[in-house]
């Protein structure tokens, strides 16, 4: 018994240790994020933007309306980063804009954060869902779980996840964004935007990996959102 209590004993230590290395693992990389720019914070601190509860931020359309856009951010983003692009698509789409604040900057872990969305703003009769990079594969399972109540897809620089309607979704890539384009075997409603990468849809910097874009963040930004814009009017 004694033999079996100490190996026992010695079996709990070492689990206890590794369970201590993998979760200061896990909190090392999450703690390394891309962090929102000047321009971007610029926008949270204005009046642009209201909270709703901690997780989200919301662009309020221009005129009321009972359309909105869910977004998705990308994997270790700080969530502020897309503020300019949806502050963009607010003004020139006229619909509310909702930016999710996901756990650890992993949507990963939240993929189901539009149901309590949804479940706020009543007043919303039209939902769209977005995201970028990995905000953007989770947005699409969501959206391909939830067909009924999405009305359509956006992805920045990501790609149908989930078999959500080509025809319902619209998706827009930099040229040099390789690693979507392999994945994209659709035609439908694809925007390839010349001389983009895949960071320049938000604003945090360069992306390790991440060719140099050969046309300016605005550029690219603009871009898509007048490829959205059009995607909306269609609708």
């Amino acid at each position: 018994m004694g033999k079996t209590n100490r190996r026992l004993k010695i079996s709990l230590v070492v689990a206890a240790s590794l369970a201590v290395l993998l979760s200061s693992a896990f909190f090392i990389y999450v703690s390394d994020y891309y962090r929102a720019d000047d321009v971007a914070n610029a926008i949270l601190q204005s009046d642009a933007v209201t909270r709703a509860q901690k997780n989200l931020i919301v662009l309020p359309s221009v005129t009321p309306s009972d359309t909105a856009l869910i977004f998705y951010p990308g994997a270790k983003v700080e969530c502020f980063a897309y503020l300019p692009i949806l502050e963009k698509i607010k003004r020139n789409c006229d619909i509310t804009c909702i930016l999710v604040r996901m756990p650890f900057n992993l949507a990963i872990f939240a993929k189901d954060y539009a149901d309590a969305v949804i479940e706020q703003f009543p007043h919303i009769k039209n939902w769209y869902i977005a995201g970028h990079s990995m905000g953007g594969a989770m947005a699409s399972a969501y959206a391909s779980e939830h067909q009924d109540s999405i009305k359509g897809l956006i992805l920045l620089g990501a790609y149908i996840y989930g078999g959500y309607p080509a025809g319902k979704a619209l998706t827009v890539y930099g040229s040099f964004n390789t690693t979507v384009a392999d994945k994209v075997d659709y035609t439908e409603n694809v925007v390839i935007i010349e001389g983009g990468n895949h960071a320049q849809f938000g604003n945090y910097g360069r992306q390790k990996g991440d060719p140099d874009a050969t046309i300016s963040r605005e550029e690219q930004q603009d871009i898509a959102v007048h490829a959205i814009k059009e995607f909306l009017t269609k609708r």
